[in-house]
């Protein structure tokens, strides 16, 4: 696992996978964009959504994918199959919150974190958590060039160096700051009830919050 990803796989056509593979695109990547099912089904929102992505099934989508996000409704993750994304690197954007999915048994066990148990399930991968502690809608009209005084930032969160490091350099392209956590026990931080959940911060203010909560 080296260099920047190219080319970048969404599973996921709902309301956070389009907007994804919009700004993936209009950053220079290379994106495909799988469901369930048929990508017939999806080609006409994905047309509108995010232009520029391709509809694949889901299996040729990954394959070849450099970097594959995540992007389903946390509530179906107990059905999906690990090895579809076996050996990849993998952006888990998902989110456990009771209120919003109801209790998931999976995610209950409260001595990990959301995205470690998506890690653990999907050992054969390598598992990156982001893009889950902005709004779908903020991600798309909140990206700045680099070195804009309004630029936000993102939290990345994993346990291999390199594979934050891929996922940082995605995030940074696309129009944020990447902040780099300690590992993916700390993408607790970024999920619902943690210090920066759906705040918009600069990369001071972010690093400051991280650091605080982490210390607590």
């Amino acid at each position: 696992m080296s260099g920047e990803p190219v080319k970048i796989t969404v599973l996921g056509a709902g309301h956070v996978g389009p907007v994804i593979a919009r700004v993936a695109i209009e950053a220079g990547y290379e994106v495909s964009i799988a469901a369930s099912g048929d990508p017939e089904k999806i080609a006409l929102i994905t047309g509108v959504l995010a232009p520029g992505a391709a509809p694949q099934w889901a299996a040729d989508a990954v394959r070849g994918a450099d970097l594959v996000v995540l992007a389903i409704p946390l509530h179906r993750f107990a059905a999906f199959d690990p090895a579809l994304v076996a050996g990849r690197l993998v952006v888990d954007t998902m989110n456990y919150w009771p209120p919003v999915d109801g209790v998931q048994p999976m995610f209950e066990d409260r001595r990990y974190g959301s995205s470690e148990i998506v890690a653990r399930r999907l050992a054969g991968a390598t598992v990156v958590k982001t893009f889950n502690h902005l709004g779908y809608h903020e991600l798309d009209a909140d990206r700045r060039p680099p070195g804009a005084p309004d630029r936000r930032a993102l939290g990345v969160a994993g346990d291999d160096a390199d594979a934050v490091a891929r996922v940082a350099a995605v995030i940074e392209r696309i129009g944020y700051d990447a902040v780099r956590l300690a590992g993916l026990r700390s993408g607790r931080l970024l999920g619902p009830g943690g210090p920066v959940f759906g705040a918009a911060l600069g990369r001071a203010d972010f690093e400051q919050a991280v650091r605080t909560a982490e210390a607590a």
